[in-house]
C-alpha cells in the first residue's frame, strides 16, 4: 500500500512550526508495510488544498491528512475534501451535541462557531475525537481512502491508532515492519559505520542506517516480518550484534536518553552528584533534572560564570586562574574538588570553556572547553576542542553531553 501524507496549515508553510506530525505518521504507516511516497505541506487556502487531495489520490492509495479542522475561518480542510469529492457539507446534529457536551463538561457554553467543526462531505464518516472538539473524517475519493485528522499532536495519534492502524492493518495482512534505534557517544558517525559496515549493507535484511545529531550518532534497525514476533526477533538480532561491535559507544536505545541513562546508573550504585558549570551556563544540571525522579541522586548545581564565583564558592585559588586561565585543566580540576567538596556528592562535574563566539584565541580557540569529573578520592580532566565551526548553543549542548558520557563510563566501572 502506497500513501501521501499531507499537513495543512499556513503555519507549517511559513516556518512558524514544525511539522512533527509527518514524521510521527510515517513512521507508524510503515510500521504496517506503507510505504509513504510524498510528504506535503499545504497552507490555509482551499485551492491549494484541493490541488493537494486531486493529486494524492492519484499517487496513493490512502491519504492521510493533519490540521485544518478547528472552527475558525482560516480552517478549510473540511470544505477542500468536499469540494474535491464535488458534494456539499452536511452537519451532524450528534456530533454537535457532543461538541457542546465537551464545552458543558468544562463549565463552558459552546460557541456557535465550534458547529462547522460538526459538518461532514455527504457520503463520508466521522471519526470521533475522545480528548478534542475536533472530529476526524474519513472518505473515498477517487480510488483513494482518506483520512482526516486533528492537527493537535496528542488528539491525531489517539484517533490514527483507533482509525487509521485497524484498516491499514486489515489490508496489510499483518504484516509488519519494527525498529529500534541505537544511541551512540564517543565517536564520529564515519567510525562507527565503518564497524558496522557490513550491516548497513544495501541489500541486507534487516536493514541498518546511521544518523547524527549534535554528537550523537543513532544506529537504527529496521526489519519486516509476517507477524510482529517474526520482526521483533529480527530487531533484536542485529541489534545486539551492532551493541557487541560498538560497546561502550552504545549509550540506549530508543525512548532513552543521556541524562536518563546517567540518572539510572547513579540510582542504582546509590551515588548522588553535583555539578559547577561556566560556560554551559547550567546545562548539564538542566538536562539531568529534566529526568522525573532526579532527586534520588542530583543534590545541587552551581553556575560559577565569573572567576570570583568559582574563587568564592569553589575556592578555586586567585593564583590558579591568573596563572592558567579559567579555561584549562588545573581549573577544571578545582572546580570539580570544590563542588564535591561543597556538595557533599559522591562525584561531581565541572565544566570550563568558551563557547564563542567571541572570546578565542590561537592558543585557546572558541570551542576549547575543559570538564572535571570528582569521584571520591580520583580527578579526571579532559580537554576538547569541538570546533570553531559549532555556534555557540551547539558547543555548549556538545559539552554538557560529553561532560555526562564522562560521568556514565565512569559509572560503568563501578560494580
Amino acid at each position: 500500500m502506497k500513501a501521501v501524507v499531507l499537513s495543512i496549515g499556513s503555519e507549517l508553510t511559513r516556518g512558524r512550526t514544525v511539522d512533527t506530525n509527518a514524521a510521527w505518521l510515517s513512521h507508524e504507516l510503515a510500521r504496517w508495510g506503507v510505504e509513504v511516497r510524498w510528504h506535503v505541506t499545504v497552507p490555509d487556502a482551499q485551492d491549494a488544498i484541493c490541488e493537494a487531495i486531486r493529486t494524492a489520490c492519484l499517487q496513493a492509495e490512502l491519504v492521510v491528512m493533519t490540521g485544518g479542522l478547528g472552527p475558525t475561518l482560516d480552517d478549510l480542510t473540511r470544505q477542500a475534501l468536499a469540494a474535491t469529492m464535488g458534494v456539499p457539507l452536511e452537519c451532524s446534529a450528534p456530533h454537535v451535541e457532543r461538541i457542546r457536551a465537551f464545552f458543558a463538561q468544562r463549565g463552558r457554553s459552546m460557541p456557535e462557531t465550534n458547529t462547522i467543526q460538526a459538518c461532514f462531505p455527504v457520503g463520508s464518516e466521522p471519526i470521533d475525537n475522545p480528548c478534542g472538539t475536533a472530529p476526524g473524517i474519513r472518505a473515498v475519493c477517487g480510488a483513494a481512502t482518506v483520512f482526516v485528522l486533528p492537527g493537535v499532536p496528542r488528539e491525531m495519534r489517539e484517533m490514527f491508532a483507533a482509525s487509521v492502524a485497524p484498516y491499514v492493518a486489515d489490508r496489510t495482512g499483518g504484516a509488519i515492519l519494527l525498529d529500534t534505534t541505537l544511541h551512540c557517544f564517543g565517536a564520529g558517525e564515519s567510525d562507527i559505520a565503518e564497524r558496522i559496515a557490513d550491516l548497513m549493507a544495501r541489500d541486507r535484511d534487516p536493514q541498518v542506517g546511521t544518523s547524527a545529531k549534535q554528537g550523537v550518532i543513532h544506529v537504527r534497525v529496521y526489519a519486516g516480518g509476517a507477524t510482529a514476533d517474526e520482526a521483533q526477533r529480527a530487531v533484536e538480532e542485529t541489534a545486539v550484534e551492532v551493541r557487541r561491535r560498538l560497546g561502550r559507544l552504545v549509550y540506549g536505545c530508543d525512548e532513552e536518553t543521556l541524562p536518563s541513562v546517567v540518572g539510572r546508573l547513579l540510582e542504582a550504585r546509590g551515588k548522588t552528584m553535583a555539578t559547577a558549570e561556566s560556560c554551559t551556563g547550567g546545562l548539564v544540571a538542566k538536562l539531568l533534572t529534566d529526568v522525573p525522579g532526579s532527586s534520588a541522586y542530583f543534590l545541587q548545581g552551581l553556575i560559577t560564570y565569573a572567576n570570583e564565583a568559582k574563587t568564592a564558592l569553589l575556592d578555586v585559588p586567585v593564583e590558579m586562574i591568573r596563572a592558567h586561565g579559567a579555561v584549562s585543566a588545573p581549573v577544571a580540576e578545582a572546580m570539580a574538588v570544590g563542588c564535591q567538596r561543597a556538595s557533599g556528592a559522591d562525584c561531581a562535574l565541572s565544566v570550563t570553556g568558551i563557547a564563542g563566539p567571541g572570546g578565542g584565541s590561537a592558543d585557546k580557540p572558541v570551542g576549547l572547553v575543559c570538564i572535571g569529573l570528582a569521584d571520591g578520592s580520583r580527578v579526571e580532566v579532559t580537554e576538547h576542542r569541538f570546533g570553531t565551526y559549532l555556534d555557540r548553543e551547539d558547543i555548549r549542548h556538545r559539552a554538557a553531553l560529553t561532560a555526562l558520557n564522562l560521568l556514565r563510563l565512569r559509572l560503568l566501572e563501578s560494580p
